[in-house]
Parts: C-alpha cells; structure tokens; sequence
C-alpha cells in the first residue's frame, strides 16, 4: 500500500496545472476516525484557506488541484473542527514522540511515526478506547 509523509507534505507547493496558487502550512486531522481532513495553504495573496483532501492529490513534486476553487476561504471553520498534525508533533504518543505521520491517498491515517531512544519507528495509530 502506498503511503505518504504528513511532514513531507508539508514541504510541496499547492499547485494548478504547474502554477503555484500556495504552500500547505498545516494538515488538519479528524483524530476520532484517523483521517486527514486536509491542509491549510497560505495562497499567494497571504490569505489562509482550506484545501480538502479530496480535492487534491499529492504527487511526489506538488499537491495538485483541478481548480483554485477547492481553495475554501473559510479556513478557521476547518482548523475549529480539525485537530492540526503540527499541534502534534513532539507530543507523546503511542510509546514515543511523534515525528511524523503516514496515510493512504484516500486519507486513512495507517501510521505514526515516532522517536524512542533516539531512534524512529513507524507504528499502527493509536485505537480508542470504547467508554
């Protein structure tokens, strides 16, 4: 299965067709189900807006989308309803420090990795527990 950096993502531009439109400064997660929602891009007119997962696909150079318009405006409404992967680096989870995240394309996050003793392993995402 293929699977893809959550911190490497962060490093790609947003891009529509070869044109840079911004640069993702956030992946927003829904924590409950493991899934990442999508990223929050800061766009050449520094403006904040939100860019579904599902709108985009993460190549190896670029996030590329179909459409400027998959750029939502109201990107607080998201980062309210997310919980933000850069809140979770280097907090403790799992038996380690997290380091970084691994999900599918479809978005299901499979793995964390995370720093014990100084070195790094990828590990299943933590299951909750039922109340």
């Amino acid at each position: 299965m293929v699977s893809l950096s959550a911190a490497g993502s962060l490093l790609l531009p947003v891009q529509l067709r070869g044109i840079q439109l911004g640069r993702p400064v956030d992946l927003l997660l829904d924590l409950d189900h493991w899934n990442v929602l999508g990223f929050v891009v800061l766009c050449g007119d520094e403006s904040r807006r939100f860019l579904p997962l599902a709108a985009s696909q993460v190549l190896d150079e670029a996030i590329a989308v179909g459409s400027a318009l998959m750029l939502l405006e109201d990107s607080g409404f998201y980062e309210e309803r997310g919980v933000s992967f850069r809140t979770l680096l280097g907090t403790e989870l799992g038996g380690g420090i997290v380091r970084d995240a691994w999900f599918t394309p479809g978005g299901a996050v499979a793995e964390l990795e995370v720093e014990i003793d100084g070195g790094r392993l990828r590990i299943p995402v933590p299951t909750r527990q039922a109340a």
